[in-house]
Formats: C-alpha cells, structure tokens, sequence
C-alpha cells in the first residue's frame, strides 16, 4: 500500500493526515502553537514551532498506521500564506515571522504603489494591489525597521517552505502560494522582474517556483530519521492554504466555488484563464491547478469572529464546560433566533478587514443592541456577519461575470447546520458539503498522490475522491430578509469608516 501525506501549516496549528492510493483518509493528528502580539494588530509566530509540530504529527500519524519508513511514498505541504520567514547565510531564521493577518505595514503598501507607478500599473504587473497582509510590504518593513535583520538575509521564506527546507534542504515554493507574496507575475508563473526592480529587492532572495503537483526533493537523512520515515520519500510542491483547500474541495474547474469558514472567511473559483478585478478588490492567484488561475475574496476575520466571542464573552459556558460544548451551546441558542438577530448587525471586522474594503484600520462592531437581544441573538449576528462579508466577495465574481453553477461549503463553519443554512441563505443559492472535510490537507494528500505518480493530474484525482454528500436549500423567506439586509450590512462599514480611521489614531 502507497502513504501520501498532507501536512498544513495553519496558522493556531498544524493538521497531517494520510491518504492511501485511492484517497482514503487513514489516519490524522493535529498539534497547536501559539501566536505573538507584541503590538495591537501585530501578529507573529516562531517557525521553530512549526517544525515541532509537523514532527509531532507526523510521526503520531505513522505510528497510527504501524507503517514502514518506506511505505509513505511522498508529502505534500500547505500552509498559512503571506506569512514571512527571514533566514541568514547559514538558513537560521532571523526574527519571529510575520503572518497574514499582521496589520503594520500600511506605510510599506503605500511605498510599493508609489514605486511601481501607482495601483493600476502594480495590478497589471502582479494582479493585486498592495495589501497590508501580502509578503512583499513585510520584506519592506523589514528593511525600514530593522535594517540590521534585514542586511543579515539572503532569503526570505513563506511559512509551509521553510518547513520544506528542514525537509529536504532545498529553498523552493509553488505558484499558488507565491502569488501571494504580491511578487511574482501570474501570467508568466514566475517572479517579477520589473517589480523586484522597483522595489530594489534582489531576485537572489526568493526561491524556485513549482507547480504544485512538482516534486522539489528527497527527505534529507536528518529530516528522514526525526520523522521515522526513508529518504526515498517525495515532497512536491504543494499548495498555499486557499488554494490547497481549493483542490480538497473540487475546485478545479469552472463553475464551482467554494466558501471556507476557518480562521478566516474565503469565497475561491476556479479560473481557465486569467481574470483580474481591475479594482484590486479580489485576488487573482495561480491555482494549484498546473496552469490554472483562481479568484479569491478574504474576510480576516471568519469564525475566528465566533472563536473571539466564546473565549472572551462566554465564560459562564466555559465554567462547566469545554469550548466544544460552549460551540455547541450558542449554535442551539442562535438557531432559536429569527434570520436578522431582530435588526442587530456584526460587522466581523477584528483584524481589519481585506475584501473588498483593503482597510487595516477596520474595527468589529455589534450595532443596533437592545434590551431585548441575548447572547443568542450576538451569536447569530456573527454568523449572519462573517455570511455578509463573504457574499461581498461573491457579489463582485458575479459582477465580473464568473458563472457559479455550485457552492461548495467548507472548513469549521460548515460543521454548524445553522451556519450552513445560513450561507444558502446569505448567498441564495443551495450550499453544497462534500464528502472530503479535511480542507488543505487532504489538497496537498491528492497533489502528493499526483506527484508520486498514482493519478494522472489533479483533476482526475478530484474526480475520483470528492463528491456532494449534502445540500442545504434556500429558505426564500431567509433570503428575501437577507437581500434587504445586505445593503445596509454594507452602508454600516461605509458609514462608520472615517471614524475607523480617527479610533486608530487614538491608539
């Protein structure tokens, strides 16, 4: 029997699990690190802990199995994406790295379009604006802040590759999660000159690009002997989180979408073809598709919004019982609440916000409380909240004519039925789980499995795998309260932003 791994580098933990050659899941672990803030909206993690914790689950996973070293043929690795790793001559990490949601570097996005002649010559360059969470303005921040950290690098790493260096040696990436870093031309799947030009940033920092289903190297001894496994083991190029749950979602061809609830909030398609937002207000991304392209929409904050809520407001609940329960509990004391929490609204904003505002300084707000609303009610608000910040993104692949045959709904959000119903509500169309729960993971398995030669591309593996298992109808009634809603859902941000601005002044 074939093992494949899938080992995703998440941003509160890292998931392993294995598949065999049919794409039967076998066995998983998880293992959680923490996160740094040394500042508000400042977010960092030490890769150290990343590597802790793929062993950790990794070897939990084939001690699950009782395999031999042998059998696990190949590994494929997704993780956080944006995320920035700064290594010295010898590859010792620098500094804590900084991660997606990390909010310092307004300055820097606007040093990148000044220098690259303004945001509609950087989105035809590298099809994105400069957004606070990319790569490319840390690399910045870097050099303004900490000229010292940043004259010791020579090359700067996302988060699942510089786990792939203490796997194999090798520096390497793939063409999903570059396009992230806001550096690499999608068209030609590769850096960009012109801009590193621009920004004065040697080509010499940044490593190889891959598709994702490319092998870029062995087990090394040291790595092979930490992990119980043999260096003929595969590690192919994987796959940044989004586009890793694209794949373990179905997402390889036109017409289906899929929303993802996690830390975050996702709306991704797949795309033939390059298509740009000439706004900048999506992402368009390599998929992990070989020669594919998708479009992605980002809520900061998804169901770590609900997460927020249960550790800091519903200590009663934790009192006697764990946090599963206390899930459990608002889910059952939400579902007994009208659609529409009775006019109170929750813009899911705790991190800023990225699609379609690109606004750092965005805060979380509960807005329209009354005397009558429970904690029932604040529950449901953030559900119905993190729901209107995603049909954002879906309302603009609409716009740009992008069909959307099928909603495929995915991650942590997708276990509440409630939260379900809701999004077929919110985005009024059914929404669809499949029978494959395990997001990125289970991607970069499928991408290992291609790699190691078990199936011909992606796309068949998919075909193979995923499948519809159920389908939430729209409730018309929820929907037309939702339709009316949403328009104001989106005058509220538009309403308090200035005032967002001036609240971040005050520190």
């Amino acid at each position: 029997m074939s093992i494949l791994l899938g080992v995703d580098i998440g941003t509160s933990g890292t998931k392993t699990l294995a598949i065999n050659e049919k794409g039967e899941i076998l066995a998983e672990a998880n293992a959680k690190y923490p996160s740094q803030h040394p500042r508000p909206l400042w977010s960092e993690q030490d890769p150290e802990d990343w590597w802790k914790a793929v062993v950790k689950t990794v070897r939990s996973v084939v001690r699950q199995l009782k395999a031999k070293p042998a059998d696990v043929k190949a590994i494929g690795l997704s993780g956080q994406m944006h995320g920035s790793v700064f290594l010295d001559k010898q590859h010792r990490v620098i500094r804590p790295a900084l991660l997606w949601n990390d909010q310092r570097t307004a300055a820097e996005c606007e040093e990148i379009e000044r220098r690259a002649g303004g945001r509609k010559k950087l989105i035809k360059m590298v099809a994105n604006p400069a957004l606070t969470g990319f790569t490319a303005p840390k690399i910045l921040w870097l050099r303004n802040h900490e000229p010292r950290h940043f004259d010791q690098t020579v090359a700067v790493l996302l988060p699942k590759d510089d786990v792939r260096r203490r796997l194999t040696g090798e520096l390497a990436t793939d063409v999903s999660d570059a396009s992230g870093t806001l550096l690499l031309d999608i068209r030609k799947r590769d850096w960009s000159a012109p801009l590193l030009s621009k920004l004065e940033l040697d080509r010499s920092l940044f490593p190889q690009c891959y598709e994702s289903e490319d092998i870029t190297g062995n087990l090394t001894k040291q790595a092979a002997k930490q992990l119980g496994l043999s260096t003929d083991c595969l590690v192919v190029g994987g796959a940044g989180d989004c586009a890793a749950n694209g794949v373990g979602t179905g997402i390889v061809k036109s017409g289906i979408l899929s929303t993802s609830i996690g830390t975050s909030g996702i709306m991704f398609v797949h795309s033939d073809a390059v298509e740009i937002d000439p706004a900048g207000r999506l992402h368009t991304f390599c998929h992990a598709v070989r020669g594919k392209w998708h479009m992605m929409g980002v809520s900061l904050t998804g169901g770590g919004a609900l997460d927020w809520f249960v550790r800091t407001l519903c200590a009663d609940i934790g009192q006697s019982k764990n946090t599963a329960d206390a899930f459990t509990v608002l889910n059952q004391e939400a579902a007994a609440i009208p659609p529409g929490a009775e006019g109170l609204f929750f813009l899911p904003y705790l991190a800023g916000e990225r699609t379609p505002h690109a606004d750092p300084h965005a805060r979380g707000c509960f807005i329209g409380l009354t005397l009558k609303h429970t904690r029932g009610h604040m529950a449901r608000a953030i559900m119905e909240g993190v729901a209107f910040a995603m049909r954002d993104s879906l309302a603009i692949i609409r716009e740009m004519g992008v069909p959307v045959r099928q909603i495929r709904v995915s991650g942590g959000g997708s276990k509440s039925p409630l939260w379900r119903q809701i999004q077929a509500d919110v985005f009024g169309q059914k929404a669809i789980t499949i029978n494959a729960e395990q997001g990125p993971a289970y991607g970069v398995a499928l991408l290992a499995a291609v790699g190691a030669g078990e199936f011909k591309n992606i796309e068949q593996a998919c075909a193979k795998t995923i499948y519809p298992v159920e389908k939430r109808s729209v409730v018309r009634s929820a929907k037309n309260y939702y339709d009316r809603a949403f328009p104001l859902y989106q005058d509220l941000y538009q309403s308090l932003k200035n005032d967002f601005g001036k609240i971040a002044e005050l520190g």
